[in-house]
């Protein structure tokens, strides 16, 4: 990332902090939680809420590294999948900011994998997405209390910080160094260059040498599907027998559902 799509980043965070924290404070009362906790296992709390919406959460490891996440809602279901072939922290970022679309939006879209590319996330619901994301993930008065203790247990090196931070709260390592610059930590607002490498080899190996989790750098590979269609199998034949569908159509829906899925595994 370049140092001015970083500071476009934090202007539009500055400008628009308080509309995204209304928004969170909100989501946290639909969830029935208290706004300063962490969450410590973000899908357990999403999901059910996605349910409340009219949405199924599905992981899925796609072919495609590109993409985070994306989702749908036709007529009936809504469907939010997630890319389990990248690493734990790009899927939990992509969840929440999904959240918001589905939430705030109610659009149809496709989630990045992260902030690499300086021409993604260029429109205003982008960056609203992310900001709220960050936010939900890294709650203020927790992320600063955090801060302020891994400094001290870092010598004050800002990117080992950063690291220890992205090991916590299990979120990416631009949306954690973004966080930072947003709510003002680091002690002077100039951004080193060699702070934006986000290079993967070369945290997976500072992980290592912090005794930090690197499992949350890989993929997890889950894999919803087959559990997906017995669901629609089972529901498929429960209506066959309430002669709202036929055996014919359920084949096709299933026949459907395999080949998309074939599509998206890249087989």
């Amino acid at each position: 990332m370049k140092t001015d799509r970083l500071r476009r980043i934090i202007k539009y965070s500055d400008t628009y902090r308080h509309m995204i924290e209304s928004k969170v404070k909100d989501f946290y009362s639909f969830a029935g939680m208290n706004c300063e906790k962490e969450l410590l296992n973000i899908m357990q709390i999403v999901r059910p809420s996605f349910e409340k919406k009219g949405y199924l959460v599905l992981e899925l490891p796609f072919a495609d590294e590109e993409i985070g996440a994306f989702y749908y809602k036709g007529d009936g279901i809504g469907y939010i999948v997630l890319n389990t072939s990248l690493p734990k922290v790009n899927v939990n970022f992509a969840l929440c900011h999904e959240l918001y679309h589905v939430f705030y939006q109610g659009s149809s879209c496709e989630t990045k994998v992260e902030f690499g590319n300086d021409h993604c996330f260029e429109h205003e619901e982008e960056f609203a997405a992310n900001l709220f994301a960050g936010m939900l993930l890294m709650p203020e008065s927790s992320f600063r209390f955090m801060y302020h203790k891994f400094k001290q247990d870092s010598g004050e090196d800002i990117r080992d910080i950063i690291l220890r931070l992205m090991n916590y709260y299990q979120t990416p390592y631009m949306a954690v160094l973004i966080r930072c610059y947003e709510l003002g930590l680091p002690e002077t607002d100039h951004i080193p260059a060699d702070l934006l490498n986000s290079d993967k080899d070369r945290i997976r190996e500072r992980f290592i040498d912090l005794w930090l989790d690197d499992s949350i750098l890989n993929g997890t590979k889950k894999d919803d599907y087959i559990h997906l269609e017995e669901i629609v199998a089972r529901m498929g034949k429960e209506c066959i027998g309430t002669s709202y569908l036929s055996e014919k159509t359920l084949n096709k829906v299933l026949q459907n559902m395999r080949a998309l899925y074939s599509e998206i595994k890249g087989d």
